[in-house]
């Protein structure tokens, strides 16, 4: 079967697309015939040994998948040739079959396509973690996302809504903060033509933001917290800007606000049944119509190179799939 490889640390263009070894289901395990992969930023790092993990070589970058089980190992039981299944491995995911415990999958609904299944596990899956269980995001609440037009960025403006927040767009561009309007917010920021601290303190009247989805960094971490409200709460995602700020404690003791980190893959592993929950619900969400994920561009294995350069420049609106 083919699949893509990085045999060395680099670039996306130091990827290679070459036949590989058929898997295996061991115990516990599944083989899934995928269907699509979900390209993200962190992507564009592992591949470079600039991630939390560093795994062996080679190894294949894409980090979730859908697909359908095409064989079962011994001891499964939740599971069934033939079934509609999603999951977040955290890499190894582009390539035409992948083996998987069975305990890591979710099946995915009829009324959701496998295209948008492949790519609802990380960045929905991150949002509602952050939203819901790390920031306690309350209705009514005001919640600024910070590169709202990426794929945390849309999944953070729709889960907000959804959630009965009062959302801010926060990205770089007139296109950019068209498409997160489209997504449902009710406020934009230009912060590359705009003061971030003074406008998203015009926008709620002084009072300041009560939570902030940071996937960005940079030097636009420091100004959300100086926007933020008594008891916000500021969710560190990761950094897209590429440098990781140096935050005043000061700011957190004047505004008795909060950092909270998000690390989705270690929230995974440490409880499974929780994150099972947070993908059914997602899964309905999405068949109900209250999340509409957009697909950027759908590309083959052999335009994987290119996909992810287009990621870590930030060119890209929502996900970028993959069709094995």
């Amino acid at each position: 079967m083919r699949a893509v490889l990085s045999h060395e640390p680099g670039l996306p263009a130091s990827l290679v697309v070459a036949d590989v070894a058929e898997p295996v289901a061991g115990p516990g395990e599944v083989v899934v015939a995928v269907a699509a992969v979900g390209l993200n930023f962190l992507d564009t790092l592992i591949i470079r040994d600039r991630y939390q993990f560093k795994p062996e070589r080679p190894f294949s970058p894409g980090a979730e998948m859908a697909g359908t089980v095409a064989a079962v190992g011994d001891g499964v039981t939740t599971l069934a040739v033939g079934d509609r299944v999603s999951g977040h491995l955290g890499w190894g995911c582009c390539r035409e079959r992948v083996v998987a415990t069975a305990a890591s999958l979710a099946k995915v609904p009829d009324g959701v396509p496998l295209e948008v299944a492949a790519g609802l596990t990380i960045t929905y899956g991150t949002t509602i973690l952050a939203l819901d269980e790390r920031a306690n995001l309350r209705p009514g609440e005001t919640l600024a996302v910070l590169g709202a037009s990426g794929g945390v960025g849309q999944a953070a403006v729709e889960i907000g809504k959804v959630m009965g927040a009062t959302v801010i767009a926060c990205a770089g561009g007139a296109d950019k903060l068209a498409f997160a309007r489209a997504c449902g917010a009710d406020a934009l920021v230009d912060y590359e033509r705009e003061d971030l601290k003074a406008r998203l303190k015009e926008l709620t009247g002084g009072r300041g933001v009560d939570v902030i989805y940071d996937p960005v960094g940079g030097a636009y971490s420091e100004a959300a917290i100086r926007a933020i409200a008594w008891l916000g709460r500021h969710l560190v995602i990761g950094f897209a800007a590429g440098d990781i700020p140096k935050i005043p404690l000061n700011l957190l003791l004047l505004k008795n606000c909060d950092l909270r980190g998000v690390f989705f893959g270690e929230a995974v592993r440490r409880d499974p049944a929780g994150h099972a929950r947070s993908m059914e619900r997602i899964h309905g969400w999405v068949a109900e119509g209250k999340l509409k994920p957009h697909i950027d561009r759908v590309v083959s294995l052999d335009e994987v190179p290119a996909a992810l350069e287009a990621i870590a420049a930030r060119a890209v609106k929502g996900k970028v799939i993959v069709r094995p």
